[in-house]
């Protein structure tokens, strides 16, 4: 049978989330999604925590001073079976289009564990894929839990190979490895409107844009994949949430430089528009057959590696705080008389 290289117009949403608000920030996705359909995309991608929003107050003042925004964004996090994520599927199926999500994850486990995570929601409304960022970046080790690999997977569509990480995992060589080993055809990059390091006027101070730049075109280069970069954007709501933490945070958001949405070919060349000092979505024509031919001067997962020196073992089993038992041998235990047969058996893997 002939290889199929699906061609398809991609669509990447920069745009701000409404601040601290999951229902309001899902019903704008659906407006965005819409638009997106209307003009032909058959994938529509959304910023890093995307819903609710991304919490830069860590980056902003001592963690002494957000208790009040960390409640906030735990209150707005979302499990997959809740009500702002399924409005987002449903959208997702309404139109018939692939929808890649970021956002703040809860867990009934804990009534303040949160991840940083990322969906991919097919056209018929599934939950094609589910990651959590392996590792929270700097200051975001405060909000974000570490997450696991179960969502480390490249997922086989109609519209190709697609992979996906979160941020600074972009930087990860393993991580990118583990998704470029899969047959990867298309990546997808979510990113924050912005991430302050120091004050902007010394020395060292972090640049998103140029940082988004060097890492996307790392990957889009040596995985030889199309790279889908969307991040996030600060509106008035949201510089004005942060400004509350009074006038130096205030500085430190104006003066920081942003970060910006873009799409990338197997070359590391930019197709289409860069956005950044606005909202909008820009698009671009993925035609996958492109990523064939380079594939000829570096294939590190084919010809261009070296097997017998080197190994990648991942780990994607699933990291639960606990597993429950009440099978066949406590029912046998319990006719023997030697356990309470409303006793639980537990097994704690020693992960949270």
């Amino acid at each position: 049978m002939t290889v199929q290289y699906p061609r398809f117009k991609a669509a990447a949403c920069h745009a701000s989330s409404v601040f601290l608000d999951a229902d309001k920030t899902a019903e704008k996705a659906c407006d965005l999604i819409a638009e997106a359909a209307a003009n032909g995309a058959s994938l529509v991608v959304f910023p890093e925590s995307f819903l609710p929003g991304f919490p830069v107050w860590a980056a902003l003042q001592a963690p002494i001073y957000n208790h009040g925004f960390f409640r906030a964004l735990v209150a707005e996090a979302q499990k997959l079976s809740d009500g702002a994520i399924r409005t987002i599927r449903m959208a997702a199926r309404r139109h018939g289009v692939h929808v890649s999500l970021g956002f703040t994850e809860g867990t009934d486990a804990s009534v303040g564990c949160i991840w940083n995570s990322n969906v991919l929601i097919g056209p018929d409304g599934a939950i094609l894929n589910h990651h959590r960022k392996l590792v929270p970046t700097f200051y975001e080790k405060l909000v974000w839990a570490n997450g696991d690999a179960r969502g480390l997977r490249v997922t086989s569509t109609e519209i190709g190979r697609v992979g996906m990480l979160i941020c600074g995992e972009n930087t990860n060589p393993l991580a990118r490895y583990a998704l470029m080993a899969q047959g990867e055809q298309v990546h997808i990059s979510s990113y924050p409107p912005i991430w302050p390091t120091r004050p902007p006027e010394e020395a060292g101070a972090y640049d998103l844009k140029r940082a988004i730049e060097i890492r996307a075109g790392a990957h889009a280069f040596e995985a030889k994949v199309f790279n889908i970069v969307a991040s996030g954007f600060v509106d008035a709501a949201m510089r004005e949430a942060m400004g509350s933490m009074g006038k130096a945070s205030l500085e430190v958001m104006d003066k920081s430089p942003r970060g910006i949405s873009m799409v990338l070919d197997p070359t590391s060349q930019v197709v289409g528009e860069v956005l950044g000092e606005h909202e909008g979505i820009l698009y671009a024509e993925i035609d996958t057959a492109r990523c064939v031919e380079p594939k000829q001067f570096h294939d590190v997962v084919g010809y261009y590696n070296r097997f017998d020196v080197f190994h990648l073992e991942v780990d994607r089993s699933a990291r639960e705080p606990a597993y429950f038992s009440e099978g066949a041998a406590i029912a046998r235990a319990a006719e023997d008389g030697a356990l309470d047969p409303a006793a639980d058996v537990l097994f704690a893997n020693g992960a949270a």
